[in-house]
């Protein structure tokens, strides 16, 4: 095993074991500040091996309660973010046996909340693994929230800007969905879920979205479902967003409709998401209040609904972007007496639904900017779980299907127009 007892290895295994300063600090029997000089190489201080022993332990122990359960089926989480996807189909009985995501500050978070990076291999860019599909170990279910900039109304809105493609044309991230059909079509799951924003079924007027269903349908095997499903009724926010189910298993029964919605005699309120007494640096400064008035100003008297939106506690809230570390100007947070604010980080967690309202069991392990942008790029948690729950039996039903019946044969897979 690689030895961990490096000052600057000592703060991805505290990240990688779930816990914060003080939370170490407590474990190991050391003040906060010692701990931080572990990690921020002050004074000479190195780790003893008997810390780094405690912190490993931390891990497989915490490693063993998370697959204690009995798995009935494995999948691996692509394009995974900080894990939204994940969630859900490990509470309905799945183990992940992979997991891909490029960007090294998600990465960062999703360890911090999934520490089994000894168990299974976390990859960064999915690329040289559809060139070698078999290196991605054998699994039954596929989730992917296969990056969405390219067909976003805000992504096409900016390549158009630049005279950029943008979908298939794109020349990264647009061709990042062949890339998850090469592997789907090697290892022929029987069940996938796919995850993007809802402009996908009109981009390029609708022929993008052609395009991915034949692809799935005729050129895979898969027979597909697909919904938009908006947050609101779980949390406090508008954010739509298709979801697209399927199965290798062409007279399954499932279907969207019966997608359970919360019953609840109210309906989620940004109130109950707000922390109490939050510092006064997520309160915008008076220059970029000033300059946000301003902005909106000039576009409503030229006719344009641009600007920022506020919002009180009883509201629901626009969608959270990944631009939000900018300004915060999607979402802003009524004060009285005061300025408006952003919302905090935590707030964040709560309204993409990896915290309950009050909670706040997620860890985020990143700076504020890096975390703005890895809710504003999530799933919301709760409405993955109510998806997850409607496909449990016709998943385990899949599964065992799939012991039993030899795989179809390989239908070549062609590189589609755009």
């Amino acid at each position: 095993m690689t030895d961990l007892a490096t000052i600057d290895d000592f703060g991805t295994l505290r990240e990688k074991a779930g816990l914060s300063i003080a939370e170490t600090a407590s474990l190991l029997g050391k003040s906060d500040r010692t701990v931080r000089r572990y990690e921020a190489r002050t004074r000479n201080a190195t780790p003893p091996p008997l810390v780094i022993q405690a912190l490993r332990q931390h891990i497989q122990e915490r490693t063993s309660e998370n697959h204690s359960q009995d798995t009935s089926f494995r999948f691996v989480d692509l394009f995974a973010g900080i894990g939204g996807l994940r969630i859900p189909f490990e509470e309905i009985g799945g183990c992940c046996v992979f997991t891909a995501e490029w960007d090294r500050f998600a990465r960062q978070t999703y360890a911090a909340n999934f520490p089994d990076g000894e168990d299974h291999e976390f990859a960064g860019d999915v690329r040289p693994y559809a060139k070698a599909p078999h290196k991605v170990p054998e699994h039954d279910v596929l989730l992917a929230g296969f990056p969405c900039q390219p067909f976003s109304i805000a992504g096409v809105s900016k390549k158009n800007a630049l005279g950029r493609p943008h979908g298939f044309l794109c020349d990264t991230q647009g061709t990042l969905f062949y890339d998850l059909a090469k592997i789907i079509k090697h290892h022929q799951p029987s069940v996938f879920l796919l995850e993007n924003v809802k402009n996908l079924e009109r981009h390029d007027g609708g022929k993008t979205f052609a395009t991915i269903r034949h692809v799935l349908e005729e050129e895979l095997g898969y027979t597909i479902h697909t919904r938009v499903v908006s947050s609101a009724p779980w949390v406090p926010q508008k954010r739509e967003r298709i979801f697209i189910v399927g199965f290798r298993d062409t007279q399954t029964s499932f279907s969207f409709d019966r997608l359970v919605f919360p019953e609840t005699a109210k309906a989620p309120v940004l109130g109950d998401i707000l922390e109490d007494g939050v510092p006064d640096k997520y309160t915008l400064t008076p220059k970029l209040w000033n300059y946000l008035k301003g902005y909106k100003e000039k576009h409503r008297a030229a006719g344009n609904g641009f600007g920022y939106s506020l919002f009180g506690p009883d509201d629901v809230t626009r969608t959270l972007s990944a631009r939000y570390y900018k300004d915060g100007s999607e979402i802003l947070v009524h004060q009285e007496r005061k300025r408006p604010r952003r919302l905090t980080p935590r707030e964040c967690a709560r309204l993409m639904g990896f915290d309950a309202p009050g909670e706040s069991g997620f860890n985020i392990p990143v700076s504020d900017t890096q975390a703005y942008r890895q809710f504003g790029n999530a799933v919301v948690v709760p409405v993955v779980r109510a998806v997850a729950d409607i496909m449990k039996p016709h998943l385990y039903e899949a599964v065992a299907q799939r012991n039993e019946i030899p795989l179809q044969k390989e239908l070549p897979l062609r590189q589609a127009r755009g």
